[in-house]
Formats: structure tokens, C-alpha cells, sequence
């Protein structure tokens, strides 16, 4: 699955490389199509909902057998096992906390795979997105974590997020990197051109 068409990749690469000019900061970008497949959660759906029918049939009276029962049960687990797996359900059956829970971990195991933390100086930051979660979060190393608090991002996670609900991720992507770039060029300017990490939207399908 793409999550961005090649062109629109190349729109944030470039928006990338254009704010680095100005700053020490190292931006990887990040777009997860989910954190997580919740396996798990359509199962125990399922089969919560399964267990549930006998008792709904007793209720009302069907004058079903013990192996028709049985079988039922097994239908329902299996029609609904399905069912949950498709990914706009799936999501829908997941708390919200969790969800994030689970973008939140995904973001910071981003952070080190991708060897944010790694950069000279303490500058890596991650712009990392999660779709289906709804999920937007901006992860940042030491050396500018010195310099600005989290409570500055607030704001342009909380329009991204906004751009994300609304199926506008690329235009999410774009003007988030350019509020960054605002800001890190007061508080980290560059000192000496380097390119440490990739420009390129990273894609997690």
C-alpha cells in the first residue's frame, strides 16, 4: 500500500532538505499506515460475542440442539474473526489509548532504528505519523531537546493531527516541516553544512 504517491514523497524530501540549509537539526520523517495489526483484539472480540450467542438464542427460543448451538457459536467466531480484521473496524474496536499506546512505541522504536540518536551534536528529530491511529508525534535528541521544550511542538502536532483526521497528510507533512523549520532555525542554526541522515519520507506499509 502506498501511503504517499512518489511525487508527494518527493514534495517532503524537498521540504526537508530546504529547512536543513538552515539548521543543525536532522529530520527524518516517518509515515506508518498503522502501528499495529490488533490481531489480538478482532480474536477476543470474536470470541467474546461468540460466547454471548447461546445465551441470546436461549432467550429467545430457537429449539436449537447442543450441536447446533456448538455450531453456531463456531460460525459467529469465524464470520466475525473476519469481519474485525478489516482495518477500519479493526480500529474502531481499539481504545483510543491503546492506540496511541501503540504509535507512541512504534514512534520511539522509529527514533532508534533510523539512528536519530546517533547524530553529532544530540540533533536528530523524527516527524512520525501513524494513519490509522490518527497518530502524530515529534521526537527530538538532546541536543535540541536542550534548547526547546516539548510544549513547543505542541501546537504544530496538534494541527497535523487535525490534517491527518481530515485526510490531508501530505499538506500535514509539509506545513509541519516548515513550522519546524521556523523555529529550529532561531534556537538550532546551522553552524556547518552536514547531511547525516536520509531526506527521504521513510514508508512503513
Amino acid at each position: 500500500m502506498t501511503l504517499l504517491s512518489e511525487s508527494e514523497q518527493q514534495q517532503v524530501a524537498a521540504a526537508i532538505k530546504r529547512i536543513e540549509r538552515d539548521t543543525d537539526a536532522e529530520l527524518v520523517t516517518v509515515l506508518a499506515a498503522r502501528a499495529d495489526d490488533y490481531t489480538y483484539i478482532s480474536l477476543l472480540w470474536a470470541g467474546m460475542l461468540a460466547l454471548l450467542g447461546p445465551g441470546v438464542i436461549n432467550y429467545y427460543p430457537l429449539w436449537l440442539n447442543a450441536h447446533e448451538l456448538l455450531l453456531t457459536q463456531w460460525l459467529t467466531f469465524i464470520v466475525l474473526s473476519l469481519l474485525f480484521k478489516v482495518p477500519a473496524i479493526t480500529t474502531r474496536l481499539v481504545p483510543q489509548r491503546v492506540r496511541h499506546w501503540h504509535a507512541a512505541n512504534l514512534a520511539r522504536r522509529q527514533f532508534l532504528e533510523l539512528k536519530l540518536h546517533h547524530t553529532e551534536g544530540g540533533t536528530g528529530m523524527l516527524i512520525f505519523v501513524s494513519e490509522a491511529e490518527r497518530y502524530v508525534e515529534i521526537l527530538v535528541d538532546h541536543g535540541i531537546s536542550s534548547q526547546l521544550s516539548d510544549e513547543t511542538w505542541a501546537a504544530i502536532v496538534s494541527d497535523f493531527t487535525m490534517a491527518v483526521r481530515r485526510g490531508e497528510t501530505l499538506q500535514g507533512f509539509l506545513t509541519c516541516i516548515a513550522a519546524c523549520g521556523e523555529v529550529l532555525r532561531q534556537h538550532v542554526p546551522v553552524t556547518r553544512l552536514r547531511n547525516e541522515l536520509p531526506d527521504h519520507l521513510v514508508i512503513l506499509t
